[in-house]
């Protein structure tokens, strides 16, 4: 992996801090020079209606859109909750999935509502999250991930947001939300996705724009 010669600036299609500060952690630890911020103006931005039935084409239809109110490189991702005993719920739907201004809390409960007296493998789950990466209403590169893990009873751990307090890996015996940053940044479903974003954005003039 090649580090350009002046830090490359990318603007998160997002108003979302959470997702800034993993994002950051993530560049640092890879010990990738990048400027990473939120768009600036995010809010004053008529939003992008997220409506594809896809993760990708929701990541992708964003970071287009966004893309065309900046002369930076943006990235926008889409990520969510897929529980196949819920007929794949919430998926795609995952931030909206107890309705608008929901609190994670909100979520929380009713996804634990719905999977009142599931046992085994009923309860099995996994993180999805897709990437783009976009400049002028172009789309650059995709890159997705996941995470398998399953839902808890109860919540668990006070780190993370959105679902982390209920999703249990397995691999490390915990709750997204009892990860540290730096455990929970090399094995999340972003983490894994957002990895292999730098790995595109840094590997010299063939892999991304001048």
């Amino acid at each position: 992996m090649l580090t350009p010669s002046k830090p490359l600036r990318l603007f998160i299609a997002s108003s979302n801090e959470g997702k800034l500060r993993e994002y950051r952690a993530l560049a640092e630890a890879a010990g990738a020079s990048i400027e990473i911020e939120l768009l600036p103006g995010f809010d004053a931005i008529p939003p992008f209606e997220e409506d594809s039935p896809t993760f990708a084409e929701n990541a992708a239809g964003k970071a287009l859109y966004y893309s065309r109110f900046s002369t930076e490189l943006v990235i926008a991702d889409d990520s969510g909750l897929v529980v196949p005993a819920l007929g794949g719920a919430p998926g795609v739907h995952s931030a909206r999935y107890a309705g608008p201004g929901a609190s994670d809390a909100d979520r929380i409960r009713k996804l634990l509502g719905e999977m009142r007296g599931m046992t085994g493998e009923s309860r099995r789950a996994c993180f999805v999250c897709v990437v783009v990466v976009a400049k002028a209403g172009e789309v650059l590169g995709l890159f997705s991930a996941s995470a398998e893990g399953e839902i808890l009873e109860s919540p668990r751990g006070n780190h993370g947001f959105g679902y982390d307090p209920v999703f249990y890996f397995p691999a490390m015996q915990k709750s997204y939300a009892e990860l540290s940053r730096e455990e929970k940044n090399l094995r999340s479903h972003r983490g894994k996705a957002f990895q292999k974003t730098l790995e595109f954005l840094l590997a010299g003039p063939e892999g991304r724009p001048a």
